[in-house]
């Protein structure tokens, strides 16, 4: 099937005087599943209704490119939140953006959804907009903006959208789309699940709900305002249940913001028929003269099996937007899938991925989840695994060796996370011993994030013996295949909870074990996370205690660096850092040590130093 329109001449082949539905977005329009535009519009399509697309408007004359919908306005601000898209974690602008032509920022506005709502109101009036994606779906409440570092309202207020679909949108949308059709107001739909909206204060019908601190309550920087923020995101994130869940409310002045509990998600059925529509699978073709969209090539061989995260990291946004609840396609369905793309014409034998948010996870947590929801404020593996979670693999193994015997397919990588906590608690080693001897290109990447117990557990993350014991075990399998493999941990500096101190065991342990990352993160705090109210509020919303935050450019630099003491251009930050905290037995060239300062006072005041420590601790003479 073509791709569908985003000019007037694709509509008019399509034999449509205007579209039921006109999907505006911040990332260039990509046919593929791996694209939440793609998804929406082609179920929208499926569900019959007309879709045309708006990539990236920027002038009046794209926004009314079609004329005005039949039906409404469906906004998204792209695969990536639109701020992240343009800025690093130091706030300095990014030249690149991955989801536009020819990779080159600056096709999309900061706060893209704002914006364009903001844009179709003044041309459009009252016509009904839906908003959703990652930038709508974290921001359904009022929301500590890194970027402004200030508290602003929920996205509803500041766009003055109609509706928010928040999570994985292929049901909300269509039974907007729907209801709309039938003729209901979109004032009226104010029951579907997975939804959120606005109401005025002296509209709103009091019912059985719960009730956060109001916008008034959490916006102010001040620390009592600050504990009542804490207190909001305790009760956003233990609702975020689709069993358990109820509905929330938070005022708004004089509005009330009304968010419905989670849609379930998607069963393996309905996950089937979305995956089984017929996207082309690349970008559209006018994207062809400025080098094609760069975020096609991650993901253009690979294969989404899975939904949902149960481990949910306290820094990650998926199990806030996905949900925790695990949703699997069929065996059948990834196998259309794989044959599909073994036709291909430039695919070259390579599958590089068979994942998801978790590539390992085929089940749930474990049984009670599906009658009772997942348990609040407790992990299903941190800091140790639940003694009532489900570990089994066999049911992936098995998909991975089916994809393995297809005509044309040479090699099944996994790329995207394995959970190695999980995979470790598994006391059957066929999967392991497999991924090492067929699935793993060479590095197999994992997330151990830290080494520090302090950090790991406000990270939500496990022990890192867990994660020692998984490398010991990885290379032992790696050496019985005589294969050269190496583990490539991801790891993240300035973490809520990771003083100087941390960050300087973190780089000692790294010395120790062997390890130089090429690439590590600094914690960026992005809306609707745990560890984003921490380091706003300066507290652990579970337990209301105190914990440190790295605040200042100048230490989440040098907290960055430690994690790569062993780079020239890293030196003077990993010297200042070291003596700043008196670690000036880091400093030299013994094999513990991190870094030489070879500066012409260097040796001698590192002499002096290390003589007044060693001094410190000798024993007096009788």
């Amino acid at each position: 099937m073509p791709f569908l329109p985003i000019t007037v001449d694709e509509m008019n082949n399509y034999g449509w005087d205007r579209p039921d539905i006109i999907i505006v977005s911040g990332d260039a329009y990509v046919d593929h599943p791996s694209f939440g535009t793609a998804i929406i519009s082609r179920v929208l399509y499926n569900a019959g209704f007309s879709v045309c697309i708006i990539p990236q408007p920027v002038g009046d004359q794209d926004y009314m490119r079609f004329g005005k919908p039949r039906l409404a306005f469906f906004v998204n601000g792209g695969n990536i939140d639109s701020m992240v898209a343009h800025y690093t974690a130091a706030k300095k602008k990014r030249s690149d953006d991955a989801y536009t032509p020819g990779g080159k920022a600056g096709k999309r506005p900061d706060r893209a959804v704002i914006t364009y709502c903001k844009k179709l109101r003044e041309l459009y009036g009252d016509i009904p907009i839906a908003i959703g994606g990652v930038e709508a779906s974290l921001r359904r409440f009022a929301h500590y903006d890194y970027w402004d570092d200030k508290v602003r309202p929920s996205i509803l207020i500041d766009s003055d959208a109609d509706i928010l679909m928040f999570g994985m949108g292929e049901k909300h949308a269509v039974e907007i789309a729907r209801r709309l059709n039938c003729g209901e107001k979109i004032s009226e739909l104010t029951d579907i699940l997975g939804t959120a909206y606005k109401i005025k204060t002296t509209d709103y019908e009091w019912r059985k709900c719960t009730e956060c601190p109001s916008f008034e309550m959490v916006k102010e920087p001040t620390q009592s305002s600050k504990k009542q923020y804490a207190i909001a995101t305790k009760i956003q994130q233990d609702e975020h249940d689709a069993v358990r869940g109820r509905t929330i409310i938070q005022k708004h002045g004089k509005y009330i913001v009304v968010q419905n509990p989670p849609m379930p998600p998607l069963t393996t059925k309905e996950l089937d028929e979305v995956y089984e529509l017929p996207f082309m699978r690349d970008y559209h073709p006018s994207y062809e003269k400025f080098g094609g969209v760069p975020g096609i090539a991650e993901v253009k061989f690979s294969i989404a099996h899975n939904r949902g995260c149960f481990g949910a990291c306290n820094f990650c946004s998926i199990a806030y937007h996905q949900g925790r609840q695990v949703a699997v396609r069929s065996h059948e369905s990834v196998l259309k899938e794989a044959e599909t793309i073994s036709k291909m014409k430039d695919f070259k034998g390579y599958i590089h991925d068979v994942g998801g948010p978790t590539a390992n996870f085929r089940f749930p947590s474990c049984q009670k989840q599906l009658e009772s929801g997942l348990c609040s404020g407790k992990k299903c593996l941190a800091p140790k695994p639940c003694p009532n979670l489900t570990v089994d693999h066999r049911d992936y193994l098995e998909l991975l060796r089916k994809i393995r015997r297809i005509k044309g397919i040479k090699k099944v990588f996994i790329r995207s996370g394995i959970r190695f906590d999980y995979l470790i608690a598994d006391k059957d080693e066929e999967f392991f011993k497999e991924l090492v001897l067929h699935h793993t290109s060479g590095q197999l990447k994992v997330a151990p994030e830290h080494c520090s117990a302090q950090v790991l557990s406000a990270m939500g993350k496990p022990e890192i013996e867990t994660y020692l014991k998984f490398k010991k075990r990885f290379y032992e399998l790696t050496k019985s295949v005589n294969k050269e493999q190496f583990l490539v941990p991801y790891l993240m500096s300035s973490h809520p909870g990771s003083t100087m101190k941390d960050a300087i065991e973190l780089s000692v342990f790294l010395k120790k074990e062997g390890l130089r990352p090429e690439q590590v993160q600094d914690f960026y705090p992005t809306p609707g996370t745990v560890s984003t109210c921490m380091y706003y509020t300066g507290l652990d919303p579970y337990t209301m205690n105190p914990i440190y935050t790295a605040k200042t450019m100048e230490e989440k630099a040098e907290q960055r660096a430690l994690l790569q003491y062993f780079l020239p251009q890293n030196k003077q930050l990993v010297l200042r850092a070291l003596k700043k905290y008196g670690r000036y037995d880091l400093i030299g060239t013994g094999k513990d040590c991190l870094v030489a300062d070879n500066s012409p006072n260097g040796r001698k005041t590192h002499q002096i130093k290390k003589s007044v420590i060693r001094n410190k601790h000798k024993p007096k003479k009788k």
